[in-house]
Parts: structure tokens; C-alpha cells; sequence
């Protein structure tokens, strides 16, 4: 089974375009930086708010990159641009990522 982390969080309709021009960086930073990373998915539920999930190999890899937080360069320019983080939850997945 896989890790999944997934946060709701808020950022204002004017910015969702700059969101989503950071989003590569960040994702290259993921995929660089953070053991366990094995991709992610931004969902926009409203105007202003979305769902972010990633999907780690193990809760230690995801509690380790929590941890860690911007710590790079296109993490921040992302993690700058959220207004207010609503919730962060944690699961596992019942089948394969990409099934």
C-alpha cells in the first residue's frame, strides 16, 4: 500500500494561475529532494480552494518531507501563495497508484 497525504487548503481565485505556473518547480523539487515521493495531484474544488494529494512510498517518508516543509526553493514559491491550509489527513491506498 501507498502513503497519500491530502490537504485542503485555501488560495484566492487572482493567484491560481501563479499556483499553478509554481506547481512544475515544486513537483521537480518533490521528485528531487524527497525520499518517497512518487507524484501528486491538484484538484480545484472552488474558486479559491483545492485539494493537493501526493502519494508517498511510507508514512515515514511523508513524516520526514512534513518535517522538513519549504525547505527548497519551488516548495516555498508554492507553499507562499496558500492562504490558510483548512486540513491535512493521511491514508493508504487499496490499490496501486496508477491503477
Amino acid at each position: 500500500m501507498t502513503t497519500v497525504e491530502i490537504t485542503r487548503f485555501r488560495a484566492p481565485a487572482a493567484r491560481a494561475e501563479t499556483l499553478l505556473a509554481t506547481r512544475p518547480a515544486m513537483l521537480r523539487d518533490f521528485e528531487t529532494d524527497r525520499t518517497g515521493f512518487l507524484g501528486a495531484r491538484l484538484i480545484r474544488l472552488t474558486e479559491d480552494v483545492w485539494l493537493d494529494i501526493v502519494f508517498w512510498r511510507s508514512p515515514e517518508d511523508f513524516a520526514e518531507s512534513r518535517r522538513r516543509g519549504g525547505d527548497r526553493p519551488g516548495i516555498q514559491a508554492f507553499f507562499s501563495l496558500i492562504d490558510e491550509v483548512i486540513s491535512v489527513e493521511e491514508g493508504t491506498t487499496t490499490e496501486p497508484v496508477g491503477a
